[in-house]
């Protein structure tokens, strides 16, 4: 299954990408892993809510949950604009990916609104460790109705259970 997604933006997505990382890549528990997971979840909820993408990323169904497709592309980036740095630590036993920003990101394409947004999935999701994150993303509709490795259709967020529905929605 194809997304529905085709407005993808680079740089508001490098802003997200940056702005995520700056505000919770110093926790413990925040690995590549759980990046993967927070970005999906905001990009989906955000889409659920207001019916149109923050970002415009695609994400794709890989085993261990949905993963961004321009993520490495967009660290890249960061790490050569010297916005972040990127650490290799143990956490839980496993070797893993950690990223530091070490300047403050520019936010111009993302609005006070979408700031707001992003803050309270930040609340929610960041205290997850990978494993725990991994497990709840694999419960979410949009990634229960796509097949493996295919891309995950924004559209499939209508089709939330409530456990995972961020919008109000009406009986009329």
């Amino acid at each position: 299954m194809q997304t529905c997604n085709n407005s993808f933006n680079s740089d508001k997505f490098n802003q997200f990408l940056h702005y995520v990382i700056h505000e919770i890549g110093s926790l413990e528990n925040v690995r590549k892993t759980v990046l993967f997971k927070i970005l999906y979840f905001t990009d989906f909820n955000y889409y659920e809510v207001n019916e149109e993408n923050l970002t415009g990323e695609t994400y794709r169904k890989l085993p261990q949950g949905p993963a961004p497709i321009h993520f490495d592309a967009m660290i890249q980036q960061l790490k050569a604009e010297k916005k972040i740095r990127e650490l290799r630590t143990e956490y839980m036993g496993y070797k893993q990916k950690k990223y530091i920003s070490i300047s403050k990101p520019d936010l111009s394409l993302i609005n006070a609104n979408e700031i707001e947004f992003i803050n309270k999935n930040l609340c929610i999701y960041s205290n997850f460790n990978a494993s725990q994150i991994s497990e709840f993303s694999h419960q979410d509709m949009p990634y229960m109705a796509t097949d493996d490795l295919d891309l995950i259709d924004y559209e499939l967020v209508f089709y939330r259970s409530p456990l995972f529905s961020v919008r109000e929605y009406r009986d009329d």
